[in-house]
């Protein structure tokens, strides 16, 4: 059908960079760990529903150990007590990591101009992408994935 009848069949081997096929198994192989802290988590669950099936992309292992995650989505309003917690869960993630930053809460406080709420997580993480909205739709978080896949799977160079 595929790679195996086509090359493996008949030659029996077939030769690329280790490198290569590192960079390939990790973009198509995504754990997110879920940090649903308040109402956008409700959209960050529908995506892992059969509607919008995150399956597709390789991350539909969602993963509340930190130590199995190399995506963290910061999902809901985040405030500085919960900061700690969240910065603490970021350090015992394994390198390579990546974070998505999830509703206009998290990426700048939102609605909620208080004393308490942190106006956007990239004051204490380093956001690699953020995902519009109030709440944001599954879509968007499905796009945010997608454009994690592109920074981890580079361009060649020509």
């Amino acid at each position: 059908m595929g790679l195996e009848e086509k090359i493996l069949h008949k030659e029996g081997f077939f030769t690329s960079k280790l490198t290569t096929l590192i960079e390939w198994s990790r973009k198509n192989s995504l754990w997110p760990m879920p940090m649903g802290i308040s109402c956008c988590a409700i959209e960050m669950m529908h995506t892992a529903g059969p509607r919008f099936d995150i399956a597709r992309f390789g991350s539909e292992v969602f993963r509340f150990s930190p130590r199995q995650s190399d995506v963290m989505i910061v999902a809901g309003t985040v405030t500085y007590k919960m900061a700690k917690v969240v910065r603490k869960i970021y350090d015992q993630m394994p390198e390579p990591k990546w974070v998505i930053a999830m509703g206009a809460c998290t990426s700048s406080g939102g609605m909620y101009r208080t004393y308490s709420v942190v106006q956007g997580i990239d004051l204490f993480l380093p956001v690699d992408v953020y995902v519009s909205g109030c709440p944001p739709r599954p879509e968007n978080l499905l796009n945010a994935l997608l454009k994690i896949q592109e920074k981890i799977l580079p361009e060649k160079k020509k």
